[in-house]
């Protein structure tokens, strides 16, 4: 038998930059990459996609993206600018993955040029799922306006929307070619949106580094009563930590295993259980707190550093227990669970805790202990 056996490698890079008024007149950052990114030979162009949430927020917002671009002509930039819903929303209905894909054919956008989108972690999975599969991989470019997307998931290589009742079923592993962290977005968001992502920096904190973790405990009501400063320093890290994970050794998961996703299998579930209620990171700092309970029950986490986790948890203004986690006798949380294992392709592989700052991998999950997690959070912790 003959074999031909092919092997290449692709290098990705692309850089996180942060910034403040990113389209402010004298604020060249963006249209310097632009100029810069590819070859001079191709006409570039650029559509830009809005989150409906920012838009509102900031009214002035397309009026100066079109004043920025107004003064150079190095970049056509799109006639129209697409708004569309945030939130899960945008993930859920197929129909705004059509018009993303739509928009992209009708003003031409092809392989040398860009698509950015401007919104949360959901409106940018949709907006990069959109772009990956668009003559199979047009550039996008992220601006994330959440704190959980300008830490976590915006400066990531994942895209996807949601199918058939599971999260992210459709996706794809996609890098942008660049991320622009701008604060002054999030000086809009509610307090809700302002907390949430914090979560996804507890996580991290909690999976890598005791360091982190301490800095968290020491500035958590700094952080919850919105201290810009504090705020921009955890979300430098926690991107950082989020990053240089990602690079370690399998960026596009091609293993079981997802430390990264420490505290998420179970809210994954209650997103749906609560119909999408409740915020993505509140979801995640209960299947933190879940996750940390379980880990001291199994004999792997103290009481104290149990202690010092949902103290933290509280501390930045999280509710850590919600009634759907018990519905059915929590069968409804155990199916949360088997969705999780094929999600990862049939192998269960969960991140535990040793200790602070100290995950570990397992492929079992005792359900019984679970069972007793669940009743721990609704007898000792707030309740949605």
């Amino acid at each position: 038998m003959s074999v031909i056996q092919q092997s290449f490698q692709v290098q990705f890079s692309y850089n996180i930059q942060f910034t403040k008024n990113l389209f402010a007149p004298e604020n060249s950052l963006l249209i310097d990459f632009l100029r810069n990114y590819g070859s001079p030979t191709f006409k570039k162009k650029i559509l830009f996609l809005i989150d409906e949430g920012v838009s509102e927020a900031h009214p002035y917002l397309q009026d100066a993206i079109r004043n920025y671009f107004a003064t150079q002509d190095a970049i056509e930039l799109a006639s129209d600018i697409l708004v569309l819903p945030g939130g899960e929303i945008v993930k859920n209905q197929p129909s705004y993955f059509d018009q993303a894909l739509e928009a992209i054919d009708t003003y031409g956008i092809d392989r040398h040029s860009f698509v950015a989108a401007i919104g949360g972690g959901a409106f940018l999975d949709m907006t990069g799922y959109a772009s990956a599969v668009a003559h199979r991989g047009v550039k996008h470019i992220r601006i994330p306006t959440t704190v959980l997307s300008q830490n976590d998931s915006g400066v990531g290589v994942k895209n996807g929307i949601n199918y058939i009742g599971k999260k992210n079923f459709l996706g794809t592993f996609a890098p942008p070619v660049a991320v622009f962290n701008d604060s002054t977005f999030l000086t809009t968001l509610n307090d809700r949106d302002w907390r949430s992502g914090i979560a996804e920096a507890v996580k991290v904190a909690l999976i890598k580094d005791l360091k982190f973790f301490t800095w968290l405990e020491d500035h958590a009501f700094a952080l919850a009563n919105r201290d810009e400063d504090a705020m921009y320093q955890h979300i430098f890290r926690c991107a950082e930590l989020h990053v240089q994970h990602i690079s370690s050794g399998d960026p596009f998961e091609s293993g079981s295993a997802r430390p990264l996703d420490f505290g998420h299998w179970a809210a994954h579930k209650l997103e749906y259980l609560t119909n999408f209620s409740i915020r993505h990171g509140e979801a995640v700092a209960i299947g933190i707190a879940l996750d940390s309970v379980y880990s001291h029950l199994k004999g792997d986490l103290t009481e104290n550093d149990l202690h010092r986790i949902i103290t933290l948890l509280q501390n930045l203004g999280f509710e850590l227990y919600h009634p759907a986690l018990a519905e059915n006798d929590k069968i409804n949380l155990w199916k949360g669970l088997n969705e999780f294992r094929e999600h990862l392709g049939g192998q269960l592989t969960i991140t535990l805790l040793k200790a602070l700052g100290k995950g570990e991998e397992v492929h079992e999950i005792d359900f019984e202990l679970v069972k007793q997690a669940v009743d721990y959070l609704a007898s000792k912790v707030c309740v949605f």
